[in-house]
């Protein structure tokens, strides 16, 4: 009972965790204010830096991400000189950059004066920074604080704002959302709702004591689905940080190994789907917990839960893994989020239905249609099953699943969905279909209609609705138009990157592969770099191309005025040992991907993809965006970007 109880409150307690941990901060800011006489104030700024970590000088000359302070000055306030740097700094050559770069440890002081006319007045400060240590780097931060200044004069408290990063955690956590109401409609998920609500509410003794019971239920739920993941990412984090957390997510969505399996696994449930073979997880198992269930209390319900997550698990665990795998791509901590919203949604409905129990009557009785939906699932299964497939083929080169190959087998699969909604194509436990209802008609249409969609995409049209989950135009032998297309080039110059064989940019775009080679080429045409994090298996990263690159204003910009270079984050191309990194933990980095996604940490504090980063000379940072599908939105980004360098 006392175990039952620590999972019930950690369970409550993931989602505090998990924000207390993003939002700790290894840098802790004070300010002090010194009265010197005559209406001069000095303004003293202290960072005090935990063990191991740093923050860079204020000179953007000798720093990535330089720390910077601000000042809005108030009404009879003015700013006297420059801002001062009283701290020692420490300085290490950055091969890359060939430059040497200066960070603080431990503690770094600023301080800069201020003359103040009359009684006094309020100047605010905004201080940006950039925490690192050996191995990761946070995001940059921005802190805020107003100071009063005069005969009010006093230290004050420094407000921490946090920049944001990313942006389609909450469209990861929609579609685990639908995603947990669809597996209520799978075959062995929806006959246990009626049977199960109607267990509590027998057993309670009292309707509010069912519904108690109940609501206890769909949290048990909750915990069994939500808390493996996060306690495998914090057990992780506590070990060695997020690097190591990043890197076993980043093995699980692009290794060939993971990616083959899960392949086999979306091929063998839909078999199953289909009707070859029932998938059943061992009935020793299932028996233990379902006897168990029958003790009653708290622990009875915990059981009626595992019950149910055992029972379900031959069709919920292709949703389960397809949900986590999206989700690996991003945050470390996004598979949690998105767990938890999948988890939620599908244990909502048992609540529910225990607190109304009159909407049980309603429910469509178990029957035929329940094996339709099965089929349906087999059909989208076998569809998103190649998706494994393809990121594998695109990591190692491989070459077997073009884009025409892989668009000619959607269209196989969804024409055959469609087939079967119109009842032309029957598997071994369907009843026989003498007609088929208006709601059957309309997912037919919207399948036919989906398939001749897709159907010009095999002369090369964009497809930009799929653009996440197609292979890039790229890998496609025959585009329609293409020999009478203008080739969109930087320069003659670099017909031949390094890399350029195996990897490609997309719209015809010339460019770069190697931070280095787009480094020297920039300085050379005096332009500046537009760094583009991406891979092979990001599916927001075909999707930024196919709907915010497409457009002709950014691709002016970046054929123009940028020199481009896509570093390739998941590539598993084996680097000549003489060109082996070796990271800050020792590790020793030897495919192309594995030093592109150091780069991406070290340098920006960045693990997701697609992520953009605009750099200017001597390695200065013009601007950073994430994931936006903000057409006008990016193009303002590389025009500030150019606004920045030419200053």
């Amino acid at each position: 009972m006392r175990i039952l109880k620590k999972l019930f409150l950690m369970l409550l307690c993931v989602v505090p965790i998990t924000a207390l941990a993003q939002n700790e901060s290894v840098v802790k800011w004070s300010n002090t204010v010194t009265d010197k006489g005559d209406g001069l104030y000095t303004v003293q700024f202290k960072a005090a830096i935990d063990e191991g970590w740093h923050i860079y000088v204020n000179d953007s000359a000798k720093a990535f991400n330089p720390t910077e302070i601000k000042f809005e000055a108030g009404e009879g306030v003015e700013p006297q000189g420059t801002l001062r740097s009283l701290s020692e700094a420490k300085y290490e050559k950055d091969e890359l950059l060939m430059m040497e770069i200066g960070h603080h440890e431990k503690e770094a002081i600023f301080e800069q004066d201020f003359k103040v006319e009359g009684k006094g007045g309020e100047v605010k400060a905004s201080i940006t920074y950039q925490a690192c240590n050996v191995g990761t780097c946070l995001s940059p931060t921005t802190e805020e604080v107003s100071i009063a200044l005069g005969e009010v004069s006093d230290t004050a408290t420094i407000s921490e704002e946090k920049t944001s990063k990313g942006g389609s955690l909450w469209a990861l956590i929609l579609e685990a959302i639908i995603w947990g109401f669809a597996a209520l409609l799978t075959p062995c998920v929806f006959p246990m709702v009626p049977m199960t609500v109607s267990f509590f509410m027998k057993n309670s003794g009292s309707a509010a004591r069912g519904r108690i019971n109940a609501a206890l239920y769909g949290l048990f739920i909750i915990a069994l689905y939500t808390l493996p993941i996060a306690i495998l990412i914090i057990i992780t984090r506590v070990a060695g940080g997020d690097t190591v957390t990043a890197d076993i997510f980043n093995w699980l969505a692009t290794h060939w190994l993971p990616n083959i399996v899960f392949f086999v696994v979306f091929m063998i449930f839909a078999a199953s789907f289909f009707g070859a073979f029932e998938i059943t997880l061992p009935s020793s198992l299932v028996n233990k917990s379902d006897a168990k269930s029958d003790k009653g209390g708290i622990a009875g319900i915990f059981f009626m839960a595992l019950t149910l997550v055992l029972v379900s698990f031959s069709c919920t665990g292709p949703i389960v893994g397809s949900v986590l795998i999206k989700s690996t791509s991003g945050e470390v901590w996004s598979p949690i989020i998105t767990m938890l919203a999948f988890s939620t949604a599908f244990a909502l409905p048992f609540t529910l239905f225990a607190f109304f129990p009159s909407l049980l009557k309603k429910l469509p009785k178990s029957g035929g249609w329940l094996n339709s939906v099965k089929v349906v699932l087999g059909f989208i299964e076998v569809a998103l099953g190649f998706k494994f497939l393809s990121v594998a083929d695109q990591v190692y080169h491989w070459n077997l699943l073009d884009r025409e190959v892989y668009l000619a087998i959607w269209i196989v699969v969804f024409s055959l969905l469609g087939l079967y909604l119109l009842g032309k194509i029957r598997f071994a436990h369907d009843s026989e279909t003498t007609h088929i209802g208006v709601g059957r008609l309309a997912l037919a249409i919207g399948v036919f209609t989906f398939v001749v969609y897709m159907i010009p995409g095999m002369w090369g049209a964009p497809l930009k609705a799929l653009s996440g989950y197609l292979p890039p135009l790229s890998t496609q032998d025959f585009v329609m138009g293409a020999a009478g297309r203008i080739s969109n080039r930087v320069s003659s110059d670099i017909d031949n990157p390094k890399y350029g064989d195996k990897l490609h940019l997309p719209h015809d775009l010339k460019g770069f592969f190697d931070m280095k080679e787009a480094v020297d080429y920039a300085t050379k045409v005096d332009k500046p770099i537009f760094i583009d994090f991406t891979g092979h298996g990001c599916v927001n990263c075909r999707e930024m191309e196919a709907r915010v690159w497409s457009d002709e204003r950014v691709l002016q910009i970046l054929r123009d005025e940028y020199v481009v270079v896509a570093l390739y984050t998941d590539d598993k191309m084996k680097l000549p040992k003489k060109e082996w990194v070796e990271a800050h933990n020792g590790k020793m980095l030897k495919t192309l991907g594995e030093k592109n996604a150091n780069y991406a940490l070290s340098r920006f504090g960045v693990n997701a993809q697609p992520y953009y980063v605009l750099q200017g000379k001597m390695g200065e940072i013009l601007g950073e965006r994430g994931y936006d599908l903000s057409v006008e939105g990016f193009v303002e980004f590389l025009q500030q970007g150019l606004e920045k360098y030419k200053k």
